[in-house]
């Protein structure tokens, strides 16, 4: 039996419903690595820091290289 051909409108709709379900997941994803995060800020006392400096420490520490950032603060 001959199989027809599938149209690019199929596609379409097939790529769409896909990119639906990706985009659900990355949110879920983000969700976890949110909670994750979250915890670990719990565990090393960082809520006492405001959302702002911390996020001020974080960019600065990505632009200098976490490694170097760690160097930086560690002792001597």
């Amino acid at each position: 039996m001959a199989r027809s051909k599938p149209s690019a409108r199929n596609a379409l709709k097939k790529l769409r419903e896909q990119r639906e379900e990706l985009d659900a997941q990355e949110a879920r994803l983000r969700d976890e690595a949110a909670a994750e995060l979250g915890k670990v800020l719990l565990e090393c006392g960082a809520e006492t820091i405001e959302p702002a400096q911390l996020k001020q420490l974080i960019r600065e520490s990505l632009t200098i290289g976490i490694d170097d950032a760690l160097k930086r603060l560690s002792p001597a």
